[in-house]
């Protein structure tokens, strides 16, 4: 009998422990741990994607619920991003491509690039969202300021609207710009441009709202 009792006991105290890891707090990481590291991210990314989804649905013209699908970044920190895909494909540029996504998350056209640079939401949004969904808002060409974008997404047609980083002016007379961009047949590159200065082209510039400085 008493075998039995002590068995019973020890039961009932495996299972009452049982229930205390199970609905118990969870286990601290150590700040700094690769463990730590990987689960903020994941929690980071499914966060970022979660908003993006749910401010599209409920109010796909609010500015507000699209600028808090994307953490806050520096200029410097976007222009770092963008300089990966000049050399992540074995030393070259990353392949151009609208409907591929990259190793990384992102999609492999202009506005995919972009969007990865800025640490939007994977696999990005596309260009005419870029410039139309509270990613971004427009001033004016002279105020460019590096990091910033230059849209055209007056098209219907997807190979007819492109988007373009901003990385400085080549001259004191703004006749044209440096840029990092995702290109057709090209893939990443770092070229000069003049989108935008002329008059008529399309192109229009943007600053995106979740720039820190």
């Amino acid at each position: 009998m008493k075998h039995i009792r002590r068995s019973a006991v020890t039961a009932l105290a495996a299972a009452v422990l049982g229930s205390l890891v199970l609905t118990g707090p969870a286990v601290a990481l150590p700040v700094g741990s690769p463990a730590a590291a990987t689960a903020a991210d994941q929690a980071d990314d499914a966060a970022a994607v979660a908003d993006a989804d749910g401010g599209e649905a409920a109010d796909a013209g609010s500015d507000t619920d699209l600028r808090v699908a994307a953490p806050k970044i520096t200029r410097a920190e976007e222009i770092r991003r963008a300089r990966i895909w000049l050399t992540d494909n074995g030393g070259k540029g990353v392949p151009y491509s609208q409907k591929k996504v990259w190793k990384d998350g992102y999609r492999q056209d202009c506005s995919g690039y972009a969007s990865m640079a800025l640490k939007l939401p994977k696999s990005g949004p596309n260009t005419v969202s870029l410039k139309n969904d509270g990613w971004t808002k427009p001033i004016a060409m002279s105020d460019l300021r590096q990091g910033d974008l230059v849209i055209k997404a007056n098209s219907n047609d997807p190979n007819h609207r492109h988007v373009v980083i901003f990385d400085g002016w080549v001259d004191g007379k703004h006749t044209s710009y440096r840029s990092y961009e995702q290109a057709g047949k090209v893939g990443t590159r770092h070229t000069t441009h003049t989108y935008g200065l002329k008059s008529g082209d399309g192109y229009h510039a943007h600053r995106p709202v979740n720039l820190a400085d």
